[in-house]
Parts: structure tokens; C-alpha cells; sequence
């Protein structure tokens, strides 16, 4: 792949090119740096696929985190305001502010969403399972008081679900009905739901989804590890096939993924997928994390800048061969969701934390930082080429290094070669010019796209010259006597810098 670096490097006269005349070029540091909405949205690069989403939080539709959600993003889904013990704190008193404002955010954007979730074992109240006592149900020795507290569950477990599903079924596009009901070691997951009610409480869920869902609903059974060769997976399909095969309302399988650099592999995910989609079931990918660390995670980074740049690049190679796995299944694959927007807000880090030696840690899953600029995951995943790799030589009648002295008035061709990071010749990239007067006392003006001459150079991009081989022709007629910087740019970031002295 083509190595990106974390840290800047000065690289021929690319970034840190030093001007004459004591202009202030931007630093290596800085401009090392590409936003999030500079770059090209990854849902569209997607679109002929499957939809591209994000968990969120009610405090991220505003500001910074929503302008990258909504660049980005045409699906979402609540990280936590929709869990049981949010929703539904206490008996028959729903809180529904949080809710709302994330059905708002996905309509007013026209964004798919996801409902997560209605039935899980973990973030549900007690009282779910309190007898009328308010005693444990777990802890019902009496086989007739057993049944009723069932029935009660079950009912409550009905009552929940259709109070949510009447309010949100015109807005919801998938809901993960039953959550993580399989334990680690294989095997029905001994909650207080299976405790008390056996199979039924799934059963239940998805009848009830249905019912006041309608028919057109999409219903998934959502885990982790299952896309993994294992005890688990395998118990999970079974479990599966035993309710289609029951003809209990299942349409689709999400796949949590939150999964590591190296682990689990390709071929086992691709088997997996292949395997719940013979079933005649969708499949999503619901919760996508790719941790930097391995089980148990050491937490031995505490900042994002002592994340060494070869796990990076390693992470890199990660996601580009998960989205070359998803777009090769995608008639199978309906959703990919991020667990998150970008790596300032992570459930990864608090893990990271929990098991490093000093408490301390910080995770790195996504393709976007913490200050929502670009990873080398992200160039991987879009198969895009990181400008950041890239550095350019002009040649004449321009020189890299020197102040340009031109006529006013007349076409410059600037010409310039494009090379990677190892030095071959870079072809088919839109390069652009942009123009920066320099005034007498060194600061730059307003920067501006170069003005082409007549119809060669077709939306004001460099054209193709030759194998690695560029050339604009630049028109200088509408501009005033004086010095201008050049500055070449690939998907929004500088390449390199001239100046030019028109006189």
C-alpha cells in the first residue's frame, strides 16, 4: 500500500517548500492534516452497494460530528438512547427526548436508521425482572409462581416493544429485535430472559416486532464473534435456522464485527456471511470497530500520536480487505455501520483502559481521527490514492525553489511530474491549480482557483501529458502585475508550492 505518515517529512519541494520574500507557507504539521468534509463522501463510493452508517449519540448532531455524519453517512443508529434502560427506565414511563431528536436528524437528512435495540440482557432495568412483589423472578423456586412470573415477563416484554414500534415504525428501516443471545462458550446465553421464559422471550420479540411493525418490516437477530469459525457461531446458526425454520419473523442477520487487525480472517468472515445468507437472510454489518490492539487489549497507547504508524498502515490493509469482502458480497450485505463517527468517541477506549497495566489507554478503530481528519484506513477503504503520498516537480518554464519571473498577460504552461511516496510516476489523479497573491510584505491573500486557457484544460484541472506527466495552461490575463504563489492540489491538499513574479 501507499505508506501515509503520521508525522510530516519534507519530501523534494512538497508541503514545506520555503518561499522567498519571507512568505509564511503553512507548516508541514498543519497541512499535514485533511478534514473529514474535504474528501470524497463514503457512502456514495458505496452507494451501488449498501448504505454506510453510524452509531451515535444525541450530542453529536450538532456541530463538527454532524457536518461529518451528514457528509459522509446515509444511515445511523443510536448508540445507547434506545436500549431497554434508557427508553424505558421505569415501568410504563418512557423518555423518549434522545429518541426523538435521532429519528429527527436521520429524516431531516434523509438518512436510513437503524433501531438498536429492543430486547438485550445487559442496559435493561431490574424491574423487568422483579415478580409483583418485587422480588427476583431468577430466584422463584415454585414451579406455578415460575409460570406466572413468565407470563408477566413475557407480557412486559410485549408491552415494551409495541409501545416503541407504534411510535417509530414510520421511521425505522431496521430493528435489531434480540441482542447477544448467545453465550461466549456456545450455547443460549443464561440471562434473566432465558432464565425466566427459555426460547420464548425471542420468540415473543419478533412476533411483536411484527404485529405492529407490519409485514414490510425488516427484523434482525444481532451477535458478536459470529462471523468467527467457532462454537458460537455455530450455535447461533443454529439457533437461527431452528427459528425460520419455525417460521418465526426473522429477515436479517447483523454481524457486530467488532474485530481486531488480525482476527478474525478474511475467509472465515466470507464463509460466515455466506453461511446465514443461504438461510435467505439479509445481512448487515451493524457495529464495525477495527481495534489496534489484540484480546486482551494491552492499552499500551495512551495519545493517538503514540500510535506508531506501521499499525496505521496495518489498519489500512485491514479495512481495504474488509470493503474489498463487502462489495464482493454485497447482494448479500445490506448495511455497513461504523460504532461510531470517528476515534474521539470509542466504547473501545474504556475497554482499553479496563485491561492495560495503569488504567490508562486509547484506542484508534475508525477511518477518521479524533479531530475528524483522514486515515490511512479511510484512502484503503475508498481504493483512493492518499494525496499525502504524492509530491510534485515542476518544470519549465516554472522552477520549484526559485522565484518565477513572467510576463503579465501571456499562458503559462506550467508542467510538473507526479510521483508516489516510492517514486513511480502517479497517472490519472485531478490535480488542480490554485493562485495565492503574496503581497509587499510577505502574507498571502485569498487563494483562488487558476484561470485555464480557452478549452485546454477542461474544468480547470491539470491534464495528462504523458506517464506521470501534467500540464496547465495557465492564463495570467485577467491578474494584476505582481507575485503570486502556485499551489498544486490533489482531493483538496497541497501538493507543493512556486511562486511567480508577473511583471
Amino acid at each position: 500500500m501507499l505508506k501515509i505518515l503520521k508525522k510530516p517529512m519534507i519530501t523534494g519541494m512538497a508541503l514545506t517548500l520555503m518561499l522567498p520574500l519571507g512568505v509564511n507557507s503553512v507548516s508541514a504539521e498543519e497541512s499535514d492534516a485533511i478534514h473529514a468534509t474535504e474528501v470524497a463522501p463514503m457512502d456514495q463510493r458505496y452507494e451501488d452497494s449498501f448504505k454506510i452508517g453510524a452509531a451515535v449519540e444525541p450530542n453529536q448532531l450538532e456541530g463538527e460530528s454532524a457536518e461529518v455524519l451528514k457528509h459522509h453517512y446515509n444511515s445511523i443508529v443510536a448508540e445507547n438512547a434506545m436500549k431497554p434502560m434508557y427508553i424505558q427506565p421505569k415501568e410504563g414511563e418512557f423518555y423518549w427526548e434522545d429518541a426523538d431528536k435521532i429519528v429527527q436528524f436521520a429524516k431531516e437528512n434523509d438518512m436510513y436508521f437503524r433501531y438498536h435495540t429492543l430486547v438485550w440482557h445487559s442496559q435493561v432495568p431490574d424491574w423487568f425482572f422483579l415478580d409483583e412483589e418485587g422480588k427476583p423472578m431468577v430466584d422463584e423456586q415454585d414451579p406455578e409462581k415460575r409460570e406466572k412470573n413468565k407470563q408477566l415477563l413475557l407480557e412486559r416484554e410485549r408491552t415494551h416493544i409495541k409501545t416503541i414500534v407504534e411510535r417509530y415504525k414510520d421511521d425505522v428501516d431496521a430493528w435489531d429485535v434480540v441482542n447477544e443471545v448467545i453465550d461466549d462458550g456456545g450455547g443460549l446465553r443464561e440471562s434473566p430472559w432465558y432464565e425466566i421464559t427459555g426460547k420464548d422471550f425471542i420468540k415473543v420479540a419478533f412476533e411483536t416486532a411484527r404485529e405492529y411493525a407490519g409485514e414490510d418490516a425488516m427484523l434482525y437477530i444481532n451477535d458478536y464473534n459470529n462471523e468467527v469459525d467457532d462454537v458460537k457461531r455455530d450455535d447461533f446458526y443454529d439457533l437461527v435456522k431452528e427459528l425460520v425454520d419455525e417460521g418465526v419473523p426473522i429477515d436479517g442477520v447483523g454481524f457486530q464485527s467488532h474485530i481486531q487487525l488480525g482476527w478474525p480472517s478474511i475467509e472465515e468472515t466470507r464463509e460466515s456471511i455466506e453461511m446465514f445468507a443461504d438461510l435467505g437472510l439479509d445481512v448487515q454489518i451493524t457495529e464495525l470497530d477495527v481495534s489496534i490492539y489484540g484480546w486482551p487489549p494491552s492499552g499500551e497507547y495512551n495519545t493517538e500520536d503514540e500510535i506508531p504508524n506501521s499499525i496505521l498502515e496495518e489498519q489500512a490493509d485491514r479495512y481495504r480487505d474488509l470493503f474489498d469482502l463487502y462489495e464482493e458480497l454485497d447482494d448479500k450485505i445490506s448495511n455497513v455501520t461504523f460504532w461510531g463517527i470517528a476515534d474521539n468517541h470509542t466504547w473501545l477506549d474504556d475497554r482499553a483502559q479496563e485491561h492495560s497495566d495503569d488504567g490508562k489507554g486509547k484506542d484508534a478503530p475508525f477511518v477518521f481521527d479524533s479531530e475528524y481528519n483522514v486515515k490511512p484506513a479511510y484512502y484503503a477503504m475508498m481504493d483512493l490514492v492518499d494525496p499525502r503520498d504524492l509530491s510534485s516537480t515542476f518544470f519549465s518554464p516554472i522552477k520549484s525553489g526559485k522565484l518565477n519571473s513572467m510576463k503579465q498577460g501571456r499562458t503559462v504552461p506550467v508542467k510538473m511530474e507526479l510521483v508516489d511516496e516510492q517514486g513511480n510516476d502517479v497517472s490519472g489523479e485531478e490535480a488542480k491549480l490554485y493562485i495565492t497573491e503574496v503581497s509587499a510584505d510577505g502574507t498571502l491573500g485569498s487563494k483562488r482557483e487558476a484561470v485555464s486557457s480557452g478549452k485546454a484544460n477542461q474544468d480547470n484541472f491539470f491534464r495528462s501529458s504523458g506517464k506521470g506527466k501534467y500540464i496547465f495552461n495557465w492564463s495570467t490575463k485577467s491578474l494584476e502585475k505582481g507575485t503570486y504563489q502556485l499551489s498544486v492540489e490533489v482531493d483538496n491538499y497541497t501538493i507543493d508550492t512556486v511562486q511567480v513574479k508577473l511583471k
